[in-house]
């Protein structure tokens, strides 16, 4: 098959699935979004032979225009624009995952500093404040005191964008020291891992330490419903354990899963591309998928 690689930067996750790609003989084209144009009346003809394109791109804005020309030309994208317009912003995350009747944190959403300070107030010390859209922990603050909140809100109110001016604020979940990644292709687990910091943001981009996961029963239910909330494909379901529960507090659409490899006996990037391979066929009944 000609799987198509969307991508602005290639690291080590991309490089993971392209060589497992090609050691399987599938063609491979990469489509760099910092030089690849759109047309609205049709695909470009270097597109005409993609059997299946992964969105590995790092922009979000990038991901959600890109993915949504390449389902107006026919071609099946992973995951959909629809996945990702609900993975990209918390807001919506958290929607369709209170909807779906997913245990996640309490929320609050204002757009004002001074309703969002009453939302603080309500919430009480500590509580967090996110960005709607952002990866890696980046801009979430823990905030442990009035003072705090209301430097935290002035900084964010004279920042120029406006996703800076739609305050969310979550409740503090007093997790052990760890959090839980799972890895999952159409809510199915493919593997996990535990990542744990004395930081109380438990990213392994902020340097956690990672250790394997067994997924139980519990775990893996949501993780299903988790995935059927956000339109399915390839994500990474984030839970928090809570007493002897969970909580899912987000679903990634581009999940890096570099750290996760290293973590896990699994073959991650030959179990995706196994996935992949399932995903083209099923869409063109005529494709044979040779390995």
């Amino acid at each position: 098959m000609n799987v198509g690689i969307l991508y602005s930067r290639i690291r080590k996750d991309e490089k993971l699935l392209l060589n497992e790609l090609r050691e399987r003989d599938h063609e491979v084209t990469k489509i760099d979004v910092r030089k690849q144009t759109f047309d609205i009346s049709g695909a470009p003809a270097e597109f005409d032979d993609l059997d299946i394109v992964v969105d590995r791109c790092l922009a979000t804005s990038r991901s959600l225009y890109a993915t949504q020309f390449l389902e107006a030309y026919g071609i099946p994208v992973v995951n959909s624009h629809e996945t990702a317009d609900v993975c990209a912003d918390k807001v919506k995350n958290s929607l369709a995952l209170e909807a779906a009747g997913v245990p996640t944190p309490a929320t609050t959403v204002a757009f004002t500093k001074e309703t969002a300070m009453e939302a603080i107030e309500d919430f009480g010390y500590p509580c967090v404040l996110k960005p709607v859209v952002g990866s890696w922990g980046r801009l979430m603050a823990k905030i442990d005191s009035r003072d705090a909140a209301e430097a935290i809100l002035e900084h964010k109110a004279t920042l120029g964008h406006y996703e800076h001016k739609v305050f969310y604020v979550q409740e503090f979940v007093e997790k052990p020291g760890r959090d839980i990644r799972v890895l999952a292709t159409d809510g199915e687990p493919i593997a996990a891992m535990v990542r744990s910091s004395d930081h109380w943001i438990t990213n392994a981009a902020k340097g956690a330490e990672t250790d394997v996961f067994d997924v139980d029963d519990e775990a893996r239910e949501l993780v299903r419903k988790a995935s059927d909330a956000v339109g399915g494909g390839l994500l990474g379901v984030d839970l928090m354990e809570t007493g002897d529960s969970y909580t899912v507090h987000e679903v990634n659409h581009t999940v890096e899963f570099k750290a996760l490899d290293g973590a896990v006996d699994t073959d991650v990037a030959a179990t995706v591309v196994d996935w992949l391979e399932a995903r083209a066929e099923a869409a063109d009944p005529e494709l044979e998928v040779t390995v």
